[in-house]
């Protein structure tokens, strides 16, 4: 039996009533560093369900919007290709259905198809990007999907806010600087204290918010694949997030690249804590 985000006391969890639609992506064939993201929709479901879902801080039971859960996506063993397909396909009938997908990882590349049929539907639509990584080679282990290209391949597909980054390459470096891409690192936010107004004046009214847990300092995340020492912290990234939200309009948004450690729960809890914020924050 499938697991339901929220668990058993999530009593609305139908498709017909739910306004967003969790989608497990269990996905982790280009990973480059630590195995395990494939685990990570699994165990973000299995912390959910001992979640409080009432918030204290938005004073609600955030799960009476509807949360429906899809079964998890067949897709171990899947060329990369195929793979966002296969997702690209999944969001797509959900959007048609007019609900919210949220896409949940597996590692960072299941997130190319969920952004492909958002941006069919959604012209002037903005990618804000939560990663430690730029992400931004052309291609890497002779692979041009792999979680290392990503950002650069949603540059062909929308505009691009990388925020909370603070890893490249020298050759990342030399196409950057060619090159128009809004940027937020975490060197400029430590700079400039009005760092959340840069960001709200690169997007566009219509946001997809794609979130690489390593953004996140490795302190409270250490269950990545690819950890950067630096990165932002609880309660900073949902003071951020709320703030981007007001007076956008969110239209999915994904969680990737847990890598579940053996015996150690709280990144899991993390990780489905945040969806379960954002969801609160999206649908007020």
């Amino acid at each position: 039996m499938n697991m339901i985000f929220g668990g058993s006391d999530n009593k609305m969890s139908s498709l017909g009533e739910a306004k967003a639609v969790i989608v497990p992506v269990p996905y982790g064939e280009t990973v480059t560093y630590r195995p395990g993201t494939e685990n990570g929709p699994q165990a973000i479901l299995e912390a959910s369900d001992k979640m409080e879902l009432f918030d204290e801080e938005l004073n609600r039971e955030i799960y009476k919007i509807g949360i429906n859960t899809a079964p998890p996506l067949k897709v171990s063993g899947l060329d990369p290709e195929i793979m966002v397909d296969t997702v690209e396909k999944e969001v797509d009938g959900i959007f048609a259905k007019n609900k919210m997908p949220v896409v949940i990882g597996g590692e960072h590349s299941v997130g190319v198809g969920a952004i492909r049929a958002a941006r069919k539907r959604y012209q002037d639509l903005t990618v804000l990007y939560f990663d430690a990584h730029h992400d931004i080679r052309d291609s890497y282990d002779g692979s041009k999907l792999n979680h290392a290209c990503i950002a650069r391949r949603l540059l062909e597909i929308a505009p691009l806010v990388e925020v909370g980054v603070r890893s490249l390459s020298m050759a990342e470096f030399d196409f950057l600087a060619g090159k128009d891409i809004k940027i937020v690192s975490m060197q400029y936010m430590m700079k400039n204290p009005d760092w959340l107004s840069s960001i709200k004046s690169y997007l566009s009214d219509h946001v997809y918010i794609s979130i690489d847990l390593d953004v996140f300092d490795p302190s409270i995340m250490p269950s990545v694949g690819t950890p950067e020492p630096g990165g932002m912290l609880w309660y900073d990234f949902l003071q951020a997030v709320r703030g981007i939200i007001q007076g956008k309009r969110v239209v999915a948004f994904d969680v990737v690249e847990l890598c579940p450690i053996k015996d150690m729960v709280g990144p899991d809890f993390m990780a489905a804590k945040l969806i379960y914020k954002l969801l609160g924050y999206i649908f007020p």
